[in-house]
């Protein structure tokens, strides 16, 4: 499955609207820039106890250093991930694609051809101090540290205090996150050349924490100017689906299958939870989100795989067979006729007697 959107970019000092309204969090550049994500896919995984999610970005724009914020229920891990897991999913994914013929022609078949004569195509998560650093870790152009916060200013504090200034909006949106004593992995990303803006795909990095139940942070998303989409893979012992709608439209189902590779870093990522579902969700109204993606297992374990059908009209040497049926048709009713008229013909002419023989 893979899944692209792009985002607005704001104004220095603003946020940026999250790609995909999921788990990238919010992302704040750093003095006079700007930045955009123009594409994030990310993977969660499930055991029961504990969530995994590996995310990867491609970032544009002309900010060195961006700073990166995602919510997580309880202390995280951070390490980098396979950028090949992704190429593996898109394989396992993508539609099936079929071809189906049709007898008479439609729009965009001779002699229905419309327009210019070309058919259209088809129409894709208290007490201590204020911020507590639990960890710092240097993972490839990352520069990672896991916090503890129990209010959102002191987030601001800590982000000041590495060149970055949180927009108000984003202190806000995560006071819920700081009343439910989460965590976050806060992120400076910056490029490996020192003086180059951070463009390009990312290395993927892999988070992971305990929880009771798997759940993707959504709730950020409602800080975005435009409409959003969700495109996430949920590997996991069964099936999964959201356990409601936060806000969106009804979530659909791209892919749901068991997985069947050995080895390489799907098969890693999915021992013991071997079943694949892809979830996308639209959100036209983002500001309606109501708050974090719950997953629960869905009712059945049912298999589904998208099937994209190609119409062709049905040929016979590159003519329609519609055509050469109603031509030879038409030609053996022509040659019953002639037949038939023929026959008509010399019958009467055979029941005609002859003239009286002239008499001397």
């Amino acid at each position: 499955m893979a899944v692209l959107l792009t985002l607005l970019v704001l104004q220095p000092g603003q946020l940026v609207a999250p790609a995909w309204a999921c788990g990238c969090g919010a992302m704040v550049p750093g003095e006079a820039r700007r930045v955009a994500v123009g594409r994030e896919e990310s993977v969660v995984r499930w055991d029961g106890a504990r969530e995994q999610i590996v995310m990867r970005l491609t970032v544009g724009g002309d900010a060195e250093r961006v700073a990166w914020i995602m919510p997580v229920p309880a202390r995280a891990t951070v390490r980098l991930g396979d950028p090949e897991l992704f190429d593996a999913l898109h394989d396992v994914t993508a539609p099936v694609h079929r071809t189906r013929y049709h007898f008479w022609p439609r729009d965009g078949d001779w002699p229905l051809v419309a327009g210019d004569g070309v058919a259209g195509a088809p129409p894709p998560p208290g007490s201590g101090p204020p911020v507590g650093v639990v960890g710092r870790q240097r993972l490839g152009p990352f520069e990672v540290a896991r916090l503890t916060a129990t209010d959102p200013a002191a987030l601001d504090g800590w982000l000041d205090d590495n060149g970055f200034a949180l927009p108000p909006r984003l202190a806000d949106a995560l006071r819920p996150y700081v009343e439910s004593r989460w965590e976050y992995v806060a992120v400076k990303l910056t490029p490996r050349t020192g003086g180059t803006a951070l463009t390009g795909t990312l290395d993927p990095l892999h988070l992971t924490f305990r929880t009771g139940s798997p759940i993707y942070p959504m709730r950020l998303s409602r800080l975005a100017a435009t409409p959003q989409s969700l495109g996430l893979y949920v590997l996991a012992a069964h099936r999964m689906e959201p356990a409601s709608r936060i806000g969106g439209e009804r979530p659909r189902v791209g892919y749901a299958g068991r997985v069947t590779a050995r080895t390489g870093p799907l098969a890693e990522l999915a021992a013991g939870a071997p079943f694949l579902t892809a979830i996308g969700q639209e959100f036209p109204y983002p500001d309606r989100i109501s708050g974090d993606h719950v997953l629960r297992r869905a009712p059945a374990d049912d298999t589904f795989r998208q099937v994209i059908h190609e119409d062709r009209l049905r040929t016979v040497a590159g003519i329609p067979l519609w055509l050469l049926t109603v031509t030879t048709a038409l030609a053996a009713a022509i040659a019953a006729t002639t037949m038939f008229a023929v026959r008509r013909t010399r019958s009467r002419l055979a029941q005609t007697p002859p003239p009286p023989a002239p008499t001397g």
